[in-house]
């Protein structure tokens, strides 16, 4: 699999820009002072061990969950983030690792469920003919967009789940565990999909455990740990690195090694 340049982007492909975000659930603070930056055509890969944030920030950006403080910007400009429908409305679309997918609908219900053409009178054939469209630029190794959702491979679940999610076109696609439980060939075609989602223009956040999958598609990795920002590396850090910024081995000599890498890679 081919990856783009570490090369700095130009700043009008900035898509997402958190300052400061924080979140506290009573006396619990999940998040302290995230700062995160994802450009266009760019997979920014989230990691850290259980419990360090990662899911609340998706949540939050997802319109799920509301921030305690900091500032969120979207292509350049201040938003908020109210609920689900306003965060897909403004082009922030997520697919959350249980995918929510409808197992007794065929794969074209499930990519226009909730978003049919003409509801009172269902346009079956245009909906059809987007549904293959969609899957064709991802290279979807689905055979019948009419076959069950119940009769697809976890794989095939994921495309769809995926599919749906370039429907309305958003600018930033975040991804929870895309290839979890997933065979080694159907990871394969899970990460091709996400180079080809980076390749269209998309901004991609990707959550993973999986260090393999994350290197494999990853322009930049971004690392919390209890809630906080703990390094920024990039597909070719070493493993001693990435797994201290993780568990907080040797913070200071982790975040020397960062700086120095981030000065070299904007010289």
């Amino acid at each position: 699999m081919s990856r783009n340049s570490n090369a700095p982007r130009g700043p009008g492909d900035l898509v997402l820009s958190l300052r400061g975000i924080s979140k506290h659930f009573g006396a619990v603070s999940a998040l302290t002072g995230i700062d995160l930056d994802v450009h266009a055509g760019e997979v920014v890969a989230l990691v850290g061990d259980n419990g360090a944030g990662k899911s609340t920030l998706i949540k939050i950006l997802a319109g799920v969950h509301q921030p305690s403080a900091g500032t969120i910007a979207f292509a350049g400009k201040p938003v908020t983030l109210p609920d689900p429908a306003s965060a897909l409305d403004l082009g922030i679309a997520t697919v959350f690792q249980d995918l929510a997918l409808c197992e007794n609908l065929d794969v074209v219900a499930n990519i226009f469920l909730g978003r049919e053409l003409n509801p009172l009178r269902l346009d079956e054939t245009a909906m059809e003919v987007r549904a293959w469209t969609l899957l064709n630029e991802l290279s979807a190794r689905i055979p019948n967009v009419r076959d069950v959702v119940a009769s697809l491979s976890g794989g095939q679940r994921q495309t769809v789940a995926i599919a749906r999610s370039l429907l309305l076109d958003p600018k930033l696609i975040m991804l929870d565990e895309p290839t979890a439980a997933l065979g080694v060939a159907q990871t394969a075609e899970v990460l091709n999909m996400i180079e080809r989602v980076r390749d269209r223009g998309h901004g991609v956040i990707m959550i993973s455990h999986n260090m393999e999958d994350v290197r494999a598609v990853a322009d930049r990795i971004v690392v919390l740990r209890l809630g906080r920002n703990n390094g920024v590396f990039f597909p070719d850090s070493s493993n001693e690195d990435l797994v201290a910024a993780i568990t907080g081995a040797d913070e200071n000599a982790v975040s020397r090694r960062a700086e120095r890498r981030l000065a070299a890679e904007r010289a």
